[in-house]
This record gives C-alpha cells, structure tokens and sequence, in this order.
C-alpha cells in the first residue's frame, strides 16, 4: 500500500524531535514552520556553487521530455513539487549530501543508456532503494558486522546496546522516503544500510563527511545487488540512539520490542545473505527486473 504522508497541519510535532528526524534540526525551519517553504527558500539554502538548482516541478518544465535522472545530470535541475514531504526530504538531503546524491545520478543515467527510459535494471531497483530507504551505518568493531549479517537484532540493539552510545555504532539516514515515513511514529522503518567498517571514529553523523567517505563505494558496490544493501531496523535504531540510558522497566519493554516480528523480512534474507554480500562483483550481470516495485520517476 503506498504511503500517504499527513498534511502539514495535522503532524505532530514532537516527531520532529525524535530520531531520525532530530537529526535534520538545522533544516527546522523549513520542516517546523506552518507554512510550506517556497522553492526559492530551499534554492537560497544550497552554496553559490553548487552543481545543481531546484525547479518547480511544471508542465513548462516536464515539456523538455528528459527523464527525471538526466534533466539532473544535463540540466543540473531537479524537479520539485511544492507543498510535498517526498519532495522537501528529497531537497534536504541534496543539501546535506550533495556528493552521494550526484554519484547515484551519475550511476542512473549510466544505466537509462544502457537500457533505456521505460525498462529498468536489478542495478536501478537497488540505487532507487538506497536513495529513498539509505542509511549508512559506520561500524568500530567486526562482531557487530556478524551481527548485522546474522539479522540478529536483539543481540544488535539488546545484548551490544552501549555500542549505539559509545561510538562504535553510527548511523546518518539518507534515503528522503524513511525521513518521510517518520513523520507518521507508529510505523516500523527498516532502511536499506551501506556499511562502512573503520577502527577510528567516522563522523557519520556530522552532515558532509559521510558524502565525502561513501560516494566511490556507492559508484561502484551499492548498486550491485539489492540483496547487497545490508537491512537496518530505523525504528531500533533510533530508539538506541535517543534513549542511551533507559529505566529497568523501559529496557525489558525495548529487549521485547526487538524481537518483534512485524519488521519486515524480505525474500532476500536468506541464510546465503552474508557470503552472497561478499561475493558480488561488478563483472556479474544485472538483469532485467519483473518487479512491480518502485517505479521509474519520469
């Protein structure tokens, strides 16, 4: 069922103040304010360099017949509908990732070449999940990669729940889509994680390092397999993330809370997940998809 995000006036705003939101708080004006923001508000927030401009989203504008991806990558102008969350997320995080954002383009107008407007790859389907569902996620430590890669989410957010405060786990989000989703809390979010192992602090957190760390692994590994993209429980996440000390009641409702089954599974997370994670390489081929998913944005 596809989602529809709550009018502005009717969201609660002390969603704004929790995860993964609270993490967006130097944008609240434009999220927080009663009035939409004009896309001269947003167009005023990127440098005076920058590679590209939002545009309302007119019939003037879809008149020059370019696919949403290439009017990004020849014109430098990306289609923006006002008074829409979808499209306020999406801006937002080309002001915050600029560089990711322009690496994942780059890979789609790759691939609109290769097969054209109307057909879609595997290699698409899985650079359109990490841009609307992405969270990268930087890890200190292997036993918490096996962890991810086992799915095992109550030793992930129960049994190593102080890695979630005391660095060795850092999460930024960066698929526009989850920030919408957490404008409605009741929903569970699940994000698609490109993970990033490191001895030393990362600074995932702070807004142009993980840009700068990730688009050449995004150019060439994110985009392999969606099977590829490790799964990230949001919802957990920021649970972990926003409550590090919690009362002795709270923490046994959270150790049941992470064993619930309501996260989704999907197909893909077979017992072959992890090595099928390693092995991919980009001499495999990417296959045309069936799926019905996420359609082409034209």
């Amino acid at each position: 069922m596809r989602y529809i995000a709550p009018p502005r006036e009717a969201v609660d705003a002390q969603v704004f103040a929790r995860m993964p939101l609270a993490g967006w708080r130097e944008f609240s004006d434009l999220l927080e304010s009663r009035k939409w923001p004009s896309i001269g508000a947003l167009a005023a927030r990127l440098p005076a360099d920058a590679p590209v401009r939002f545009s309302a989203q007119t019939r003037e504008l879809m008149a020059d017949g370019l696919h949403y991806e290439q009017r990004i990558a020849e014109r430098g102008v990306v289609a923006t509908r006002e008074g829409n969350w979808h499209d306020l997320f999406n801006a937002l995080v080309w002001l915050r990732f600029p560089d990711l954002k322009r690496a994942l383009n780059a890979r789609q107008v790759a691939e609109i070449a290769r097969m054209g407007p109307k057909r879609r790859s595997r290699a698409q389907y899985a650079l359109t999940h990490f841009d609307e569902a992405g969270v990268v996620v930087g890890l200190r430590a292997p036993s918490l990669l096996a962890l991810w890669d086992a799915h095992d989410w109550h030793g992930l957010f129960w049994r190593e729940r102080a890695a979630w405060s005391d660095g060795r786990i850092e999460v930024a989000v960066f698929g526009h889509a989850l920030l919408e989703h957490a404008l409605s809390p009741q929903r569970l979010l699940v994000g698609k994680a490109l993970m990033s192992h490191s001895r030393k602090a990362s600074r995932l957190m702070r807004p142009l390092v993980p840009a700068r760390r990730v688009s050449a692994t995004a150019t060439c590994c994110v985009i392999r397999w969606n099977c590829g993209l490790c799964p990230c429980p949001v919802s957990r996440a920021g649970t972990r993330m926003a409550r590090p000390r919690l009362s002795t009641a709270s923490r046994a409702a959270i150790s049941r809370c992470v064993r619930d089954e309501r996260i989704p599974r999907p197909s893909c997370w077979t017992k072959d997940w992890a090595s099928r994670r390693e092995v991919a390489s980009d001499s495999h081929p990417t296959p045309v998809s069936s799926s019905p998913g996420i359609k082409p944005r034209i």
